[in-house]
């Protein structure tokens, strides 16, 4: 075989494989249940966050590509008015010290960088305030890998069994279900029994770390029923992709029938796997030793 045909036959192989490679990977993409949502997995009604971070998102965007345009027609005409024309020699005559120019890419920029901070700021400050007196308030406890949820004001906890520890993802009907009441204040206590996890509703547009030793908040009204998927977002070990749970917002009458059926009490910090003395404020490591 000559050296022409061997490039050949190996410029089809590696065509061949990146083909089976691009198609896998769009359809591995296209399983997830947010991609099939499209490119924001959430609807305006669906806490009464998601308005308010779909539009900044898109508002971002629009933005952005607004400054995009501008910057490439800059460019373009850039290109285009000072090329080289046929008939010149040497360089084109050079421009420098312009001082209106100078000040107008220094002010510009400034002033959109002010102006994304403000409505991010305006933005992130109303979602993450806390409720002084919430209707329902959950101590969400992130476990390996599974999730318990205490909840605080009925005296109530529902304990989530670890998955299948297969690597496959659990059945729905079986996982831990976090059940929050329509048109209520909720404030969600996020808290880490043993490593770092992560408590992520996509339809929620809200996502929050858990810390071992640190509580973390999550203050929201769901304003629509429905079930919807929660999922751990920070890799928390060899079987992090089991770690699954669902969120049913569901009216009054249907929350307390299944508080009803809960068991009475709290899991608190002695499941944890470690103590964690450092989080205490009176803790003393001199003393301890």
């Amino acid at each position: 075989m000559s050296s022409q045909d061997r490039t050949g036959s190996r410029k089809a192989r590696i065509a061949k494989i990146s083909s089976i490679s691009l198609g896998g990977a769009l359809l591995l993409s296209g399983c997830s249940v947010e991609a099939q949502k499209g490119w924001l997995p959430a609807e305006r009604d669906n806490t009464n966050h998601t308005g308010i971070i779909m539009d900044l998102w898109v508002n971002s965007w629009i933005a952005a590509l607004v400054v995009g345009i501008i910057t490439w027609g800059l460019i373009i005409w850039c290109m285009v008015a000072y090329r080289r024309r046929r008939n010149d020699t040497g360089f084109p005559r050079q421009l420098s010290y312009n001082l209106p120019l100078e000040i107008f890419y220094l002010t510009i920029p400034l002033f959109m960088v002010l102006v994304f901070f403000y409505f991010t700021e305006r933005e992130q400050s109303a979602i993450d305030a806390r409720v002084a007196e919430p209707d329902v308030i959950v101590d969400v406890r992130g476990k390996q890998w599974s999730w318990d949820f205490n909840y605080v004001n009925e005296d109530k906890y529902s304990v989530g069994v670890q998955a299948n520890l297969t690597g496959e993802p659990g059945v729905p009907e079986t996982l831990p279900t976090l059940y929050l009441p329509v048109n209520r204040s909720v404030e969600l206590q996020l808290n880490a029994r043993d490593v770092q996890h992560s408590f992520w509703v996509p339809a929620f547009l809200q996502k929050r770390d858990l810390y071992p030793g640190r509580t973390n908040y999550i203050n929201l009204t769901p304003t629509r029923e429905g079930t919807f998927d929660g999922k751990c977002a920070e890799l928390c070990g060899q079987y992090h992709s089991e770690m699954l749970f669902n969120v049913a917002v569901v009216s009054q009458e249907e929350f307390d029938r299944q508080m009803a059926q809960l068991e009475d009490g709290q899991l608190g910090d002695e499941y944890d796997r470690d103590s964690y003395p450092e989080a205490d404020p009176d803790f003393d490591p001199a003393r301890s030793s």
